[in-house]
Order: structure tokens, then sequence, then C-alpha cells
């Protein structure tokens, strides 16, 4: 049985005002392919500021939006395959 390990590192800023908290993530493969993603939370001024929030809410959207992008190059690949195998008929 073959393991396989991928990383993800996640970055994240707030600006100034700590108003808006950004999360990157980035995911890199055994084969040294890397993909990124990056994603934000906007604390609503009346809100008192609670940083944990917004680090929970960019990073949720960040890996959130990784995953679809994973799913979508699995689909393309599959389509791929599936119609250079009609090709091949």
């Amino acid at each position: 049985m073959e393991t396989k390990r991928w990383t993800v590192e996640v970055f994240l800023t707030e600006d100034e005002s700590d108003n808006v908290t950004s999360a990157t993530a980035v995911l890199y493969t055994d084969s040294g392919r890397r993909h990124e993603s990056v994603a934000h939370a906007r604390r609503n001024p009346s809100d008192r500021p609670v940083p944990e929030i917004g680090d929970e809410l960019a990073v949720g959207r960040a890996l959130s939006d990784l995953a679809a992008k994973l799913i979508g190059d699995g689909a393309e690949d599959v389509a791929q395959l599936a119609g250079s195998a009609r090709e091949r008929r």
C-alpha cells in the first residue's frame, strides 16, 4: 500500500482596523503541484472584535474553495480520460 502526503499551509492576515481577515490556503502535492485559494471574513463594525471568529471563517472559506477546485480538477481529468477512451474505440 502506498502512502502519499499532501501538505496544506494556511496564511492569515488582518487589515489595520481588524475588520477584514484574509486567509490563503496553499496545497502542495507529492508531484510538486501547487493549488492556492484565498478567502476573506469581514467583521460587522457593530460587532466586538473577536479575531478567532474571523480566522475560522476566512480559513474555512479558503479551504472550501480549495476543495471545490480539487473536485473540479478531478472531474476534468475524468472527462479527459473518458474522452480519450472513446477515441480509442
